[in-house]
């Protein structure tokens, strides 16, 4: 198993409230991020993959630590954000919802600017299981 990067990678096994996630976003036109409690990006679908630009089975796990360097991700005013800003680690990491409109660089050398939601993905019990980011493209001002 690859153990993450950019080489494409199995997936480990999860808990069904994660595939099952994984399986909705498969089906769903907006762009979705799943990252697992071990701070790794799961799964994204294909929609993200056309803003991010490369498919998710070209990419592979991801440590979300790598996410804002990857993306040179950058606030509205052009200012850096560091993965901690990012909605999807604040889900994460502090268990609650979080929204933000940022700039990044897709792997095509587009450069986008995106609205993202994101919230803890909760299973039966409290088991904390990862989070999850649904994000829309900002086009004009």
């Amino acid at each position: 198993m690859d153990s993450g990067g950019w080489g494409g990678a199995e997936m480990p096994q999860q808990q069904v409230e994660v595939i099952l996630m994984r399986q909705l976003a498969s089906y769903l036109t907006m762009p979705i991020f799943i990252v697992g409690t071990d701070e790794n990006l799961l799964f994204y679908n294909e929609a993200a993959g056309l803003l991010l630009g490369r498919r998710y089975d070209e990419v592979g796990e991801v440590p979300l630590q790598e996410l804002a360097t990857i993306f040179h991700t950058v606030a509205e005013d052009g200012s850096p954000l560091s993965t901690g800003d990012l909605p999807i680690a604040i889900a994460l990491r502090e268990r609650r919802p979080a929204h933000l409109r940022f700039k990044y660089q897709a792997l095509d050398g587009v450069l986008r600017t995106i609205d993202v939601t994101a919230f803890p993905l909760e299973g039966q019990g409290g088991r904390h299981l990862g989070a999850v980011a649904i994000f829309w493209e900002i086009n004009g001002p």
